[in-house]
């Protein structure tokens, strides 16, 4: 063997750059096991859940599903939301308890919304549950009244004052009345015991998918006049609403709200039977006969995007009230409505 050869390999240098190679690969090999372990750790320590409370307009029912459907499939919990449902006692108060900042989110009506920013209520429109009006006024089919005038000399119940009162308005005088013909009875939550009982003639502010399945349940059927086509412009029936004064600072948790009711609502048009049984899941009293033939009269009401923006519908309808008198001055959209995935 050549003994230079033997020399080069055994010489201090070389040794010393062995022994550092050998102790830089043992050190990434350390760091290459640690590592792992590391970001393991990172993974246990959860990100920390945005508590959001949600008021609904009135009890749970169908027109709620995709709310409550994204709760039981944990689409609010998968962006980081824990979302506490909330039913209230009084349908009229859920806006004004978020203009006093007691509850995050509200679900209210755009008819209501023009109203209350008009008179000063610090409350703006997020999203979008139901896109098409519900709002119908509804007589016994055995009243005689077969037509909005015969409602004359006539008691009229409702259930949330201001709103009603003007599409009741609109509508009646589309027939040539005006409120000071009928007779308006608060019957609260009770519309259709109400009407069935005989305590009012009508009813104002009946939901067309719920009331009218609930008097055929009742051996009462019922029959509804459509404002829509008396006189007064189309519009959303259910929209979220949030404190425009706190708006900006809330704004990515109520994206992420919005993100999940929109990835909740695809999935009930798509699975409307396991829907509907992840929808009585949330309450056993939730699985009547009424509410079963209420989800299928409600599913083609749901806003299929419901963080989208229609701005035109909101212009018509601020026109609208202002050319009647119920509001002081046009607002601007911005006021009313935000579109939270607009730049």
């Amino acid at each position: 063997m050549d003994s230079t050869a033997f020399t080069r390999v055994r010489s201090p240098g070389m040794a010393g750059a062995l022994c550092r190679w050998f102790t830089l690969a043992l050190a990434s090999l350390s760091l290459a096991v640690t590592l792992p372990a590391a970001a393991q750790d990172d993974d246990i320590a959860a990100p920390q859940m945005i508590d959001l409370s949600v008021m609904l307009d009135w009890y749970a029912n169908p027109v709620h599903a995709p709310l409550i459907v994204a709760k039981q499939r944990g689409l609010f919990a998968k962006r980081g939301l824990e979302v506490d449902i909330q039913a209230p006692a009084d349908p009229s108060v859920p806006p004004k308890l978020v203009a006093a900042g007691r509850i995050d989110l509200a679900l209210s009506y755009q008819p209501q919304l023009h109203l209350q920013v008009d008179q000063g209520l610090p409350v703006v429109r997020i999203g979008t549950l139901i896109a098409t009006p519900l709002n119908a006024v509804v007589v016994r089919a055995d009243s005689g009244i077969e037509q909005v005038a015969d409602l004359a000399g006539r008691k009229i119940g409702y259930s949330v004052g201001g709103v009603e009162e003007v599409l009741l308005a609109s509508t009646l005088e589309n027939s040539g009345l005006s409120l000071d013909d009928v007779e308006l009875v608060n019957v609260n939550f009770s519309l259709t015991p109400a009407l069935i009982s005989g305590r009012v003639d009508a009813v104002t502010g009946a939901f067309r998918n719920f009331e009218l399945a609930q008097m055929r349940q009742e051996g009462v059927p019922g029959k509804a006049f459509y404002i829509e086509e008396e006189g007064v412009p189309t519009y959303d029936e259910l929209i979220f609403v949030a404190n425009r004064d706190t708006l900006d600072e809330h704004r990515d948790a109520y994206r992420r709200f919005m993100d999940a009711i929109g990835e909740a609502t695809a999935w009930i048009i798509n699975h409307p039977d396991d829907a509907w049984q992840r929808f009585i899941s949330y309450d056993d009293s939730l699985d009547t006969p009424l509410n079963a033939e209420a989800w299928a009269a409600t599913l083609p009401r749901f806003a299929l995007r419901p963080a989208a923006l229609d701005h035109k519908r909101y212009r018509d309808f601020e026109a609208f009230l202002l050319e009647r008198g119920e509001i002081k001055a046009q607002s601007p959209i911005s006021r009313l409505a935000v579109d939270l995935d607009a730049p």
